[in-house]
């Protein structure tokens, strides 16, 4: 999963905006240990303020001097931390990690017209990658290209010489129909997993905030809050109710757009008679081969929580390993 959930351009922007200075660091390459993935930001403000996180503590507060020095400077530096430098063992690297790390000061070296291009990329769930050279300072923001395509696929960010590509793609979702309670385990797993829930139900006996306190509930039926969330490829849709009125319209809208997996609870038997209905209704065979159904991993799971269990799973294998 990408660090894109952080929000921290959006930080950078509203915080160089309100004159308070902002550089924004960014982890661009790591080894060994090292706590935070590639892509990993934080932002410091011309004060010292920080937000965001680049090691889990490790390496933050040197980040802070070097970030207001390099606020001063206008220019981008590269840090370098890591087991042969002399301050590895004060900044908590001594277990053998190392970590680079780029420093952006937003409104000098990083134009703010660029930044608030990207933070409007992001906004519109639209994918992009935002390419640095650290040995030239040349920036440059860039939709997905053949060349990037695997990177953008595997949300995978990273060093190719001495430029460094940071892919900023959508956050994922999960849309799952029927407030089950399947449902009550899995929207709670999948928000740790870094994916953004929304459940669908216009029961409203069953999606009710007592029973799934803190979600974003849509008491429409599903086809229609599908149409207007939207579906795309960084979207995941399940279907849990058993009920052909509510999950056959959400299946048909899931398989009409361009929804990274799609998921439908029941037997073997019961997917069967799915299929037959929806064929019926003119769904082609290609587009019934997306479904994922019995829904989940077979690891012979029991009960509301494993089978969650087991669905998080196979999203996991689909989006990682496609």
């Amino acid at each position: 999963m990408s660090d894109s959930l952080d929000h921290m351009p959006e930080t950078a922007l509203a915080w160089h905006r309100a004159g308070k200075g902002a550089v924004l660091a960014t982890v661009v390459e790591t080894w060994g240990s090292a706590p935070r993935a590639v892509g990993a930001q934080m932002v410091v403000s011309g004060a010292g303020e920080m937000a965001g996180s680049v090691s889990g503590g490790c390496v933050e507060g040197a980040v802070v001097i070097e970030a207001q020095e390099v606020a001063e400077a206008g220019t981008g530096r590269l840090l370098d931390f890591g087991v042969s430098d002399g301050d590895a063992f004060a900044v908590g690297l001594a277990c053998g990690g190392r970590i680079r790390i780029w420093l952006d000061p937003v409104g000098a070296a990083l134009p703010e017209a660029l930044l608030a291009d990207l933070v409007a990329a992001r906004a519109a769930r639209r994918p992009v990658a935002y390419l640095v050279d650290t040995d030239t300072g040349a920036r440059q923001l860039t939709d997905p290209a053949p060349g990037l395509s695997a990177r953008f696929r595997e949300d995978r960010s990273g060093m190719e010489g001495a430029q460094f590509i940071h892919i900023h793609n959508p956050p994922l979702r999960l849309v799952v129909v029927g407030a089950v309670h399947i449902a009550q385990a899995l929207l709670p797993m999948a928000r740790m997993a870094g994916y953004d829930p929304i459940l669908i139900d216009p029961r409203g006996a069953f999606g009710s905030a007592a029973r799934f306190p803190g979600e974003t509930i849509l008491d429409d039926w599903p086809d229609e809050a599908m149409a207007r969330i939207g579906l795309d490829a960084r979207t995941a849709v399940v279907t849990l109710t058993h009920d052909p009125k509510l999950d056959d319209p959400a299946i048909r809208a899931a398989l009409a757009s361009d929804a990274l997996y799609v998921g439908c609870l029941g037997s073997a038997r019961t997917h069967a008679k799915r299929l037959a209905r929806l064929s019926a209704e003119g769904v082609e065979t290609r587009a019934l081969d997306r479904i994922h159904a019995p829904v989940g991993l077979d690891i012979g799971a029991r009960g509301p929580a494993e089978i969650a269990v087991s669905i998080l799973a196979e999203l996991t294998r689909v989006v990682r390993q496609g």
